[in-house]
């Protein structure tokens, strides 16, 4: 399937989604958009013993046809790798990689000479253009490293492929939304090839953000931890929230806190 006839299918699903209450506007007259919630449990599942994954999106082995992406987003996986294993060197093209540590460490290897050890407060970028291979391990015998790995079309096939990791300030993202992933020219703290943006924020108990979509732009919400609300919409660990409404969304922290990746998609 190309890009445009996933983007078809993924349109498709959301016209047929059954959205939830709260769309129309508050009493303050601030437009709330319609969402869709995707549950942590109703994603795809594999264990492999030293690997077990999520995933939010049809990926190797599962397959949803209604779940084949959002927009540019192609790929939420989220793994646990047991010390010591990893993924050995493979290939990937034309796609936007995001990594996005929660605890412990991940060891990435690439064919462009890159070396590095990502731990939470990084984020990491991977262009792989006309084509890569890498390699990302848990370095650490002993200890299990949870992380989000994130794909999104490129705006452009063919790029050269490109590697870039950033360490963010210590509590950055703490009561904000924080830009860590943008396209070329823009002040985020990685760049990625395609017409869409990453925001990442961190919620104490009752702390709260909010980001107002614009017309034809497309949010997806993943909670990388803890629980909270959209709206009035109650989430937790895994889950995801999208919606193509224009409108404001709020996002609130519950009890123990919250974090979020939001993703502004063309």
């Amino acid at each position: 399937m190309n890009r445009r006839d996933m983007l078809k299918a993924t349109a498709a699903a959301a016209a047929g989604a059954a959205f939830l209450p709260g769309d129309g506007a508050n009493a303050e007259g601030v437009r709330r958009p319609r969402l869709v919630v995707r549950r942590a449990h109703e994603r795809g599942h594999a264990n492999h013993g030293w690997l077990d994954a999520w995933h939010t999106f049809s990926f190797a082995g599962y397959h949803d046809a209604d779940h084949m992406g959002f927009r540019a987003l192609r790929v939420i996986n989220e793994d646990r790798v047991q010390g010591g294993r990893g993924f050995p060197m493979h290939p990937h093209d034309n796609m936007e990689i995001v990594t996005w540590v929660l605890e412990g460490a991940l060891e990435h290897r690439d064919t462009l000479g890159n070396g590095s050890t990502i731990r939470p407060g990084d984020v990491q970028r991977m262009s792989a253009g006309t084509g890569i291979r890498h390699s990302e391990f848990n370095p650490a015998p002993n200890d299990r490293t949870h992380l989000l790995q994130i794909w999104l079309f490129p705006g452009k096939r063919g790029i050269e492929p490109s590697y870039e990791q950033v360490r963010l300030p210590q509590d950055g993202l703490d009561g904000r939304l924080v830009l860590v992933a943008a396209p070329p020219g823009e002040k985020s703290a990685v760049t990625i090839h395609t017409p869409s943006r990453i925001y990442a924020s961190r919620l104490a108990s009752g702390g709260e953000v909010s980001f107002e979509n614009k017309a034809k732009r497309h949010v997806w919400i993943q909670v990388a931890r803890g629980q909270g609300r959209v709206n009035d919409v109650p989430v937790g660990a895994g889950d995801g929230v999208r919606t193509s409404d224009p409108g404001v969304l709020q996002i609130v922290g519950g009890e123990g806190g919250l974090e979020v990746l939001l993703f502004d998609l063309d």
